[in-house]
């Protein structure tokens, strides 16, 4: 055969061969793994995908370079180690047997993600319905953070757990973070840990307003589920189609802010502790790591007034469910901050103050996962009671510099004898405890504190955060900082 003719026979072979691929046989990253990402810095960081099986996939990233086969149903996997890499921005390439992937601007740093309903899914620009967060123009055009990387989750229900979700990453920017709608609270908290940690930070946002913790829930571990028709979401709903889709991404942990959905309509009251359970237990098992899990205890509102008929059990049914939330605690790798101080309009569900928020879950992941010195993350917690005298003489942790934060009496205790019947009470600091009395209660026996969905109460520590709301029969487990 002629030179020519085998040169004609090699390249109609291999033209056959590249019309003969399986559809789809190009190798495929998911949307997380993307320009501008943010890759964690840690010794295990997956780079994961999709090709046609058994094809050969490698992976570089400086000087590190992985290989393998992809499996039968065409996924594939492969680890970097990450604990040591520059902060300088880096290209991740991904090549398989027909293609190759450049992945530009990639940094490595702390990533989390922040989801919940709409407290947590409030942008720092205008969202119709609701009011600006405070400074919001300020915030806005300071957002000028080349290191902070932003991934808005967009909005997708799903009745199985999807493989992908959709979003980019975005850096921070006035322009971006409007047009992106991107949670506030989730922004600062950013912002904080990149001031303190001077590293790149990656925030991916997938929340969604008006959603029940239960469609955030994997399917295996939501247990039995009864919701009426007035419920909009599906349970495993928003799992299924923001959250699956993430995993393994490598993160260093997860901040939530949810809850007023489950007061509304079946008012969950206790049954919220094993509600949070079964999540965080699934959201660990899908990233493959016991993530820090960050949280913030419901603000006040006035639930009984504005939302009457869809509570039900009055101005007590969101003292029930912040009551569970903290019972959350005993999960371990998990801390909650305080809120009551932040309600500007006691009727709008949304407080305005974001920063704080912000500011606050960032003290917790300072302080617990990075072991920043000096931080204290806690409001003064309720430890124990002693009743003599007529007095109920309460102790607490986490109360340095004991205060009323307004100067004025300390307020929204209240004391009750055998018969349980609850009286305003009057209360003073002695010797860093707090001291609670009523001409109504001769011999107390209970004693709770902000147990009202209009409670803001004035009790801080030194470090001006609010005391946890709480019951005297009810103890509080601890806050706990996974280091």
């Amino acid at each position: 055969m002629s030179r020519l003719a085998t040169g004609r026979r090699a390249a109609g072979l291999i033209a056959l061969a590249f019309i003969t691929l399986p559809a789809g046989a190009e190798v495929r990253l998911p949307a997380v793994l993307s320009d501008h990402m943010v890759l964690q810095r840690a010794a295990r960081v997956p780079v994961w995908g999709w090709a046609a099986p058994g094809e050969g996939v490698s992976v570089r990233f400086g000087n590190q370079a992985r290989s393998m086969q992809a499996g039968p149903d065409g996924r594939w996997r492969v680890d970097l180690d990450l604990a040591r890499a520059p902060q300088a921005p880096g290209v991740l390439v991904v090549s398989g047997e027909g293609n190759r992937i450049v992945v530009n601007d990639v940094l490595v740093g702390e990533v989390w993600l922040a989801s919940g309903q709409s407290n947590m899914e409030k942008p720092l620009g205008d969202k119709k319905g609701q009011r600006p967060t405070f400074g919001a123009e300020e915030h806005i055009a300071a957002a000028d953070h080349p290191d902070i990387r932003l991934f808005k989750v967009a909005k997708t229900k799903a009745e199985r757990p999807a493989d992908d979700v959709q979003g980019s990453w975005v850096i921070t920017s006035p322009a971006s973070i409007v047009a992106s709608q991107f949670s506030a609270a989730a922004y600062h908290f950013g912002r904080r840990i990149k001031q303190e940690l001077g590293t790149p930070v990656g925030l991916i946002d997938a929340s969604w307003g008006g959603t029940r913790i239960e469609s955030w829930t994997p399917p295996d571990l939501l247990g039995p589920v009864n919701l009426p028709a007035a419920v909009k979401d599906r349970p495993a709903s928003l799992y299924n189609g923001m959250i699956a889709g993430l995993a393994p991404f490598a993160l260093k942990g997860a901040l939530w802010y949810q809850g007023e959905s489950n007061i509304l309509h079946t008012d969950d009251g206790p049954a919220y502790t094993a509600k949070m359970e079964a999540m965080i237990a699934g959201w660990r098992r899908a990233f493959g790591a016991d993530l820090p899990f960050y949280y913030v205890q419901l603000a006040p509102h006035l639930y009984s007034v504005v939302r009457a008929d869809q509570v039900q059990h009055g101005a007590e049914s969101l003292p029930r469910l912040r009551e569970a939330q903290a019972d959350a605690l005993g999960i371990p790798g998990t801390a909650m901050i305080v809120t009551t101080d932040l309600a500007d309009d006691l009727r709008d569900i949304h407080p305005r103050d974001k920063q704080t928020v912000g500011l606050r879950l960032a003290n917790l992941a300072l302080a617990g996962t990075y072991g920043r010195p000096g931080i204290e993350p806690f409001g003064p917690t309720y430890r124990a009671v002693r009743f003599s005298d007529g007095r109920a003489v309460v102790s607490f942790d986490h109360a340095q510099g004991l205060s009323a934060r307004d100067g004025k009496p300390l307020d929204w205790f209240e004391i009750a004898g055998s018969d349980g019947k609850f009286h305003p009470a009057n209360a003073r600091i002695e010797g860093g405890q707090v001291v609670v009395s009523s001409p109504k209660v001769a011999d107390p026996k209970l004693v709770r504190f902000g147990w009202h969905e209009a409670a803001t109460p004035n009790l801080v520590n030194r470090a001006g955060l609010p005391a946890l709301p709480f019951r005297s029969e009810y103890p509080i487990p601890s806050n706990q900082l996974s280091r």
